[in-house]
């Protein structure tokens, strides 16, 4: 932990539905190899300089950090993977239009099971294209169990009212992020628009834009991980 003072701090956030064990350890383990704890709170920690506390957000957690980086004061840095930029884009990048009127139609009726009392309408959080599943992109199932290791608490459903809960459309906030942004952006993403991370790249003031091939997943493993993870230790010793 001496080593957070002095070389900083990041807080992760992963994508939508996901828990820790699903990649988060691999990006931390080299963070701490370059001396930046990975941490989920930090702030607390006495060893901990509140100054130099990057985010750190992938996929719907891009999301969160880009709306925190904008509204959350002594945000050192942050670090985005295939982010969400625009919610409602991003599902009609997925699915289209039958996509979206399926998403409305479940999570009215988990709304209104809400409003009774009743159990939650759950569904898949990932499917096959064109089935049920919030994310059901061609690349979905086979990604989400590559970055899903035996033993895992992930479960593949979630309450369908978080398909009206209010969308994050982050676009006017971006101007208006103070600190450095690095975005590390698929080119065959299939989730998250690559037009939209690059572009918000650009509307940062201080935007970082990094390019990997493959999709939304491809950031886990193998020679996209290794020069993904080398771009943002890079990225973090330079900026904290």
């Amino acid at each position: 932990m001496a080593s957070a003072a002095l070389h900083g701090c990041t807080c992760p956030s992963t994508g939508f539905s996901c828990v820790r064990d699903q990649g988060l350890d691999a990006f931390a383990s080299h963070f701490a190899a370059a001396g930046i704890a990975a941490l989920a709170f930090c702030r607390s920690l006495d060893l901990v300089d509140p100054d130099r506390i990057a985010l750190w957000g992938y996929s719907f957690g891009g999301a969160h950090v880009q709306h925190l980086a904008a509204t959350e004061p002594q945000i050192a840095a942050a670090i985005c993977i295939a982010p969400v930029v625009d919610q409602p884009r991003s599902l009609m990048h997925i699915g289209g239009p039958r996509h979206m009127a399926w998403l409305t139609a479940v999570g009215l009726r988990d709304g209104l099971r809400a409003l009774c009392g009743a159990e939650p309408y759950r569904v898949p959080a990932v499917g096959a294209p064109r089935s049920a599943g919030i994310i059901n992109s061609p690349e979905a199932l086979a990604g989400m169990a590559a970055i899903t290791p035996s033993g895992s608490t992930w479960r593949n459903e979630t309450c369908a009212r978080v398909a009206i809960a209010p969308a994050y459309r982050l676009r006017r906030k971006l101007k208006r992020i103070p600190c450095p942004v690095l975005y590390c952006i698929a080119e065959d993403d299939d989730v998250n628009p690559p037009a939209l991370g690059k572009q918000a790249a650009s509307l940062v003031p201080d935007g970082e834009l990094r390019l990997y091939p493959g999709g939304h997943f491809a950031h886990t493993s193998g020679e996209i991980f290794e020069r993904m993870v080398a771009d943002q230790v890079d990225f973090l010793q330079r900026r904290l």
